[in-house]
């Protein structure tokens, strides 16, 4: 990696930024102060109108998408961005105004929306507060005359003419009072009270006593004629949500011009956020970043051809700079798995090749069924071809494809083709009892049957890989010159460890490696005694060499670890043969075939989904906990280049057309 300084002209800035925007090949780094003549340009206006923009279209579109969803096919979210003519930026910017006036027309459209559904919901309340007052043939707003005092709204509880009188008369015996019941329930009684005005305050008492309360909203017409505008009301309002619902609707064969007109505003967001990290004088501004060493001479071509400018490159110290990782087209797909860990630091190698071989081999082991192996690898190659998926999509499908090839594979040797479908399906119809070591012209390792082999297999790949590890570790030290740390915190463990392994080969088959595992089991455990407290003084020495064999505690869990290859392997094939049992249940009748391949179906279906998941995350603890607790730190700052961070266009290279 390789620091960078380009100095150009500023009227050359639109220009030469857009360029850099294209070819990704820096990536731009703030500087804290500017040199003395520089100062930073305040772009943030300019970018909270760009990014507000895309937050209007991505609402815009998530409304679209709720009433007139896009007709979709399952696989369509693998499809990679369309692909544009660089002059057709153009043709977007220019049109841009008014595709954000359709975006502010649907959002005002979604809220009128909104307020109507609040407005039906206000109404259905005052419809529900009016249908006890229907009877009433005068206005619950209605006022007192000269000589009457009116009181229109409800009582706490049931009431009778006969117990509302004597409730009034218990409480008042000289109110003189008359009244009619609307409505009453167990719970309401609505009531119209009338009293002479010159005792309206002892009527008003009375009532408060009783729990008398006024209508909230009383309406200013009759309770029916008020209701049966509400109603209409309703109705309009019912009219004009439809009628928005359709305008909505009517843009969505804009749905595309949305999508360009987002990225258009995203990349002129990215654009300014950068022109804000730059230092600009009167007439020249300054871009310094990072590049990858193989690019500079790429950077400098296209710096030249674009604008007038000066380009320098310099050393960079390795802690400061970003990591850009470099792999061929079989570890590329993994290097997804090592970034969402960590990016590899300066003193890390990249562990990428090694993680790509060990998470398509343990996969393939656990999810270890021919027919499956052959439906991912074949349906993502399908996938890849028909949709194009862009670069990360790519890599995350071409990681199953491989699994998917892993898979494919043990299962051969596994003797797995969708559980025992070929034997389950032919017995079935030829009352024969074949298996499948009988079918298959190889020999194959029975999971059920030679379960502890498979076992002593799990964890020989499992020493395999941690052994690998614990190398990666050994070659980091002596890199960085730590050869004791190399050779006596490393080196002797692993040295301990292959000692164990050939005792335990020795054990199982040939006893002349007994003494052979035994004295480096010793050797190595003499070595670790006598180097491991080498940091501490005194008798501390001898304390912590002998502590730090209780470390092989820790390698014994992590061996048993890898038991998982085994339990995992052996679920995905008995799920798999138990569904063929349960298909194969309903005889051979010409009935029998539709439960058959129901069942078959969505039995395999199931076990693909729930054994897969289950291979993918602890193929990735085992690389995460076992691997690379053995010798990767990480803590890395990953390259992330200046770039057309486009969502749904793609611009294409002009080299490309």
């Amino acid at each position: 990696m390789k620091s960078v300084q380009i100095i150009a002209l500023r009227q050359d800035r639109k220009r030469l930024l857009e360029h850099l925007q294209d070819s990704s090949l820096i990536q731009i780094k703030r500087t804290e102060k500017s040199p003395k003549g520089f100062n930073k340009i305040d772009m943030t206006a300019q970018t909270q109108v760009f990014e507000r923009n895309v937050v209007l279209t991505e609402q815009s579109l998530k409304i679209l998408n709720e009433f007139a969803p896009e007709k979709s096919g399952l696989l369509s979210s693998f499809k990679g961005s369309r692909e544009i003519d660089p002059d057709e930026i153009g043709a977007i910017a220019s049109n841009a105004g008014d595709v954000i006036g359709v975006c502010n027309r649907i959002s005002e459209l979604n809220k009128m929306r909104s307020d109507y559904a609040a407005e039906q919901v206000r109404i259905r309340t005052s419809l529900a507060q009016l249908e006890p007052w229907q009877t009433l043939d005068v206005p619950q707003s209605v006022s007192d005359t000269r000589t009457t005092a009116v009181f229109i709204g409800s009582l706490p509880q049931q009431y009778t003419d006969i117990t509302l009188s004597e409730a009034i008369a218990g409480i008042d015996p000289e109110l003189l009072f008359d009244f009619e019941i609307q409505y009453a329930s167990k719970d309401m009684t609505c009531v119209v009270l009338l009293a002479p005005v010159f005792q309206k305050e002892r009527a008003e008492n009375t009532l408060r006593e009783l729990g008398f309360a006024k209508p909230l909203s009383p309406s200013v017409l009759p309770p029916s004629e008020e209701s049966e505008h509400l109603r209409q009301k309703s109705k309009e309002l019912y009219d004009l949500d439809k009628k928005a619902k359709e305008e909505i609707s009517s843009y969505a064969s804009r749905r595309e011009e949305i999508r360009d007109t987002q990225d258009y505003f995203r990349i002129r967001a990215e654009k300014y956020k950068v022109i804000n990290e730059l230092d600009h004088s009167r007439h020249v501004f300054v871009i310094t970043g990072y590049v990858p060493e193989e690019d500079c001479e790429r950077l400098e071509r296209l710096c030249g051809r674009v604008a007038s400018c000066y380009v320098e490159f310099n050393d960079v110290d390795p802690k400061e700079a970003p990591v850009k990782l470099k792999n061929n087209r079989f570890a590329r797909p993994a290097q997804s798995i090592v970034t969402m860990y960590s990016a590899p630091s300066h003193d890390d190698i990249d562990p990428t090749p090694l993680v790509a071989f060990f998470f398509y081999f343990f996969f393939g082991m656990m999810f270890s069924d021919a027919g499956y192996g052959l439906l991912m690898t074949v349906v993502i190659g399908i996938v890849i071809k028909l949709f194009k998926p862009n670069e990360a999509m790519y890599n995350n499908l071409k990681l199953f494809q491989y699994c998917g090839i892993s898979t494919m594979i043990w299962g051969l040797i596994y003797g797995s083709i969708f559980g025992d479908a070929p034997v389950a399906l032919y017995n079935h119809f030829a009352g024969a009892s074949l298996t499948m070591e009988e079918l298959l012209p190889w020999p194959i390792i029975d999971q059920q049957k030679d379960a502890l082999m498979l076992l002593i297999i799990s964890i020989a790949f499992g020493l395999v890989h941690i052994l690998v590890g614990m190398g990666c570790k050994f070659y980091v030290c002596w890199k960085h010159k730590d050869y004791a740390g190399a050779l006596f915190d490393t080196g002797l463990w692993m040295l301990m460890l292959v000692g164990f392994a050939v005792l335990a080969v020795g054990i199982a088959a040939l006893p002349v490696l007994l003494y052979v595992g035994a004295g480096m089991a010793i050797a190595a455990a003499l070595g670790l005694v006598l180097t491991q407290g080498r940091h501490k003084k005194g008798f501390g020495k001898v304390i912590s060499g002998v502590a730090s064999l209780y470390d092989i505690t820790s390698y014994i869990s992590d061996l048993l670890s890898y038991s998982r290859l085994l339990a995992l392997g052996l679920t995905t094939g008995v799920m798999a043969q138990v569904f063929n049992m349960l298909a194969t249940m309903f005889g051979t009748s010409a009935f029998s075939f539709i439960p058959l391949i129901i069942i078959f179906l969505v039995g395999h279906a199931i076990t693909i989904g729930l054994n897969a998941l289950g291979a993918y995350v602890h193929t990735m603890r085992l690389q995460y906990v076992e691997m690379f607790g053995k010798f990767y730190d990480g803590g890395g700052k990953e390259f992330q280049p200046f770039s057309l961070n486009s969502k749904y266009i793609k611009i294409q290279e002009e080299n490309s057309k």
